[in-house]
């Protein structure tokens, strides 16, 4: 999932949100999308599912299996 913090950012940043913003509608802690985006820690797959709706992305596409 080497591409999924950079995917992750790249939405957001997409959508113009903050951390903040993207974990207030997300339902997900910000810290956790700050570990997330700076590669520190690995999503679990119920956040993948979460962001992967909230973004309106495939899952595949969200950790880099598909472009």
């Amino acid at each position: 999932m080497s591409k999924f913090p950079d995917r992750l950012k790249e939405l957001r940043l997409e959508l113009g949100l903050t951390q903040q913003q993207l974990a207030d509608e997300s339902g997900i802690p910000r810290t956790t999308i700050q570990y997330w985006e700076a590669n520190l820690r690995i999503p679990n797959i119920e956040g993948v599912i979460v962001l992967a709706d909230f973004f309106k992305v495939s899952i595949d596409y969200l950790v880099g299996r598909e472009d």
